[in-house]
């Protein structure tokens, strides 16, 4: 199906997962165990003795083929999902320890986290890989390969979308509970892309004008009306109407450290 379809719904430890044909063409363009042992990297394999999705003899066969510097982590009870919540802070604290003798993140993990309300943003020389501090949370920011990123977060622009999905969400569900109406879950898809502005009359002859295109998935048994108000709702969430406003960006050098 995923080949004839393009993505197929498939199930693994009780829960749907959606799978796309990248994933199979992935798969297929890392070809076999040689590709490990040309991976030059440094590598930490988790698998439980009780994973009844995949099997200790596959953790065994990527340990083998693997070069140093190589790590194994066995998980004794675990499933294959870490559905269990102690398990899985566990499992994130280890990967955490261990990546930071690769990664050099102790002089990162020595800085301060910014102060509430105040984002921190660097990206070092040697690409477009950016790290974002927003408190005590941090991101990671880069561009797509094609314009000379690695891909190892999203672009600035993926960002501002979610940004916009996330306060339109979180507005939804206040609303919704507020008014006691069944909204199980509200899913928003977005998309960014410059079109010729036909309804832009300042914007110049030929001019691009930034569209954010938003799509309310909106689960539950909600009546017409309900839906149709929570549509209205998603235009009032506080992101929506800063980028409907358009803010005044005021930028300043800091003083040289």
């Amino acid at each position: 199906e995923i080949e004839a379809t393009g993505e197929a719904e498939v199930e693994i430890g009780g829960r749907p997962f959606r799978i796309k044909k990248q994933f199979l063409e992935d798969l297929e363009a890392v070809g076999d165990e040689n590709a490990l042992a040309a991976l030059r990297a440094a590598l930490l394999i988790c698998h439980s003795p009780v994973d009844r999705i995949v099997g200790i003899e596959n953790a065994e066969r990527i340990y083998k083929a693997a070069r140093h510097p190589k790590s194994f982590l066995s998980l004794d009870d675990a499933d294959h999902l870490l559905s269990d919540a102690s398990i899985s802070r566990y499992v994130g604290e280890v990967v955490a320890a261990w990546a930071s003798r690769y990664l050099g993140t102790g002089e990162r993990d020595a800085e301060e986290s910014p102060p509430e309300g105040i984002v921190a943003v660097r990206t070092p020389a040697g690409g477009f890989r950016t790290e974002i501090r927003a408190g005590a949370h941090r991101l990671v920011a880069d561009e797509p390969r094609t314009v000379g990123g690695t891909e190892a977060g999203p672009t600035p622009y993926d960002l501002l979308l979610a940004a916009l999905g996330a306060c339109t969400s979180m507005t939804l569900r206040m609303y919704a509970e507020r008014k006691g109406w069944p909204l199980e879950a509200a899913r928003v898809r977005l998309r960014h892309y410059r079109d010729h502005g036909a309804d832009c009359g300042d914007c110049g002859e030929g001019a691009l004008m930034d569209v954010l295109e938003r799509e309310l998935d909106l689960e539950g048994p909600l009546d017409p009306a309900q839906r149709e108000r929570l549509r209205e709702i998603a235009e009032r969430c506080p992101v929506h109407r800063t980028l409907e406003r358009g803010p005044r960006i005021d930028t300043r050098l800091a003083e040289p450290t």
